[in-house]
């Protein structure tokens, strides 16, 4: 036995049959008739002229045709056609007719009511066919975003964003669409936008000045491996720079070696890693930089005189890493690293009372010998010292490099202030501090 629902649900779904009725039902079957004429019609018989033509227009007639469809879809809902069925809603008996999803159906329905009542100005194009199905839903919910977002916005701001993107949308495939909707407020408010942007984007570079770290870990074979982390402007001044220094014609002729370790086609992170070096080496003004005291930042190499003129032999750096003299002279001219040669001319370190303070060389000196802070339990580098007068420059103390010791700002605290605090000479030339009692 047949069923009674089905029955009518299947005259339901079919329609009239005849070309009389309403215009679109006269039109739908019409246009089955067409189609049913072309079924059997090869394309290939069609000239390349007539096939260029044909598939821009039935893109073009396809986009017309699915917003006929929506308009309908908008109208049935609205009369609840699935009611007569049983179905829950005009989405879910679609769904069942055509053997569509049901979330598909339920997106032509959402969109259905979008362009008949908010976007007339979509439907219309969508309509001419100037746009399609899914740069229309673009439209629609990058405006929608944007009210849902800023909620005080000015009268016509809608409008006027969706003749925007309309505008763009008409020639525009929908992934560009799609992006410059993400952009929407800038357009229709760029003074709003500009300020709201400045506060998200000062928000992010104060985070991400917080988060910044470099962390460096020698592996004990003449290599550091390393990680960082930098805020965005400061990665692409890095990267801007290493680029410049790698550009492939500055490669065959500046001093980046691009074939070290016998690399023919160099990747990017190696070259990257020779622009590094070149720019440690030969761009980096050290003497700029501040250092301890506010003395200029500096590199000291330690190494013998014969090797230095040999260039056989081994340097000291006082970053506690060992390298050969030939590297020595080669970094030798850089400013802002200074050999510091036993046996040869020196630099005077004896200033006695013609200036008050150490001079750069006597820091130099200093931090050699003790390598930061003087106080035995201190671990703070050189370049966090300050140099105190062991005889006091106030009581006729002399500015000698015997006389001198570099402190971090808390021990040097402490020994000016010899009442409460007891400052001994160590055997290696240290100090250490006890608290008076």
């Amino acid at each position: 036995m047949t069923d009674v629902a089905e029955t009518a649900d299947t005259s339901d779904n079919t329609g009239p049959a005849d070309d009389r009725g309403h215009p679109v039902t006269s039109f739908v079957t019409s246009m089955s008739r067409a189609l049913d004429r072309l079924a059997d019609v090869s394309g290939w018989t069609m000239t390349p002229g007539e096939q260029r033509h044909a598939l821009v227009e039935l893109r073009r007639q396809r986009a017309r045709l699915e917003e006929l469809e929506l308009r309908v879809l908008v109208a049935a809902d609205r009369n609840d056609i699935g009611a007569e069925s049983g179905a829950t809603s005009t989405a879910a008996w679609l769904a069942d007719a055509t053997g569509s999803t049901r979330v598909a159906c339920f997106r032509d329905v959402h969109l259905a009511h979008a362009l008949d009542e908010e976007f007339e100005a979509t439907r219309a194009a969508l309509a001419a066919g100037e746009i399609d199905v899914p740069r229309a839903v673009v439209v629609v919910s990058s405006v929608r975003r944007l009210s849902d977002e800023h909620d005080d916005l000015p009268p016509g701001t809608n409008a006027k964003a969706e003749a925007h993107l309309l505008s763009q949308a008409r020639r525009l495939d929908v992934a560009r669409v799609r992006r410059l909707g993400k952009r929407l407020y800038e357009v229709v408010c760029p003074a709003a936008a500009d300020a709201d942007e400045g506060r998200i984007l000062a928000a992010e570079e104060d985070r991400a000045r917080r988060l910044a770290y470099v962390t460096l870990r020698d592996n004990g074979d003449g290599t550091v491996d390393g990680r960082f982390r930098l805020p965005t402007l400061h990665a692409d001044l890095l990267r801007k720079a290493l680029d410049a220094l790698t550009a492939p014609r500055r490669l065959r002729a500046g001093p980046v070696d691009a074939t070290a370790g016998g690399v023919r086609r160099p990747s990017a992170s190696f070259l990257r890693g020779q622009g590094l070096m070149e720019l440690l080496e030969r761009h980096l003004d050290l003497t700029t930089m501040p250092g301890q005291g506010g003395s200029p930042f500096t590199v000291v190499v330690t190494m013998e005189l014969d090797a230095l003129q040999s260039g056989l032999g081994v340097a000291a750096v006082d970053t506690g890493c060992r390298i050969s003299a030939g590297e020595t002279r080669r970094l030798a001219c850089r400013a802002g690293i200074i050999p510091m040669v036993l046996d040869g001319d020196s630099v005077p370190l004896d200033l006695g009372r013609e200036r008050r303070l150490f001079s750069k060389h006597q820091r130099i000196a200093l931090a050699q010998q003790y390598d930061g802070c003087a106080a035995t339990n201190c671990d703070r580098p050189p370049a966090w010292t300050e140099v105190h007068h062991l005889d006091p420059w106030s009581a006729g103390g002399r500015t000698d490099l015997h006389r001198g010791l570099p402190l971090c700002p808390a021990h040097h605290r402490m020994a000016d202030h010899p009442d409460r605090w007891d400052m001994r000479r160590m055997p290696d030339g240290g100090v250490r501090f006890s608290r008076r009692t």
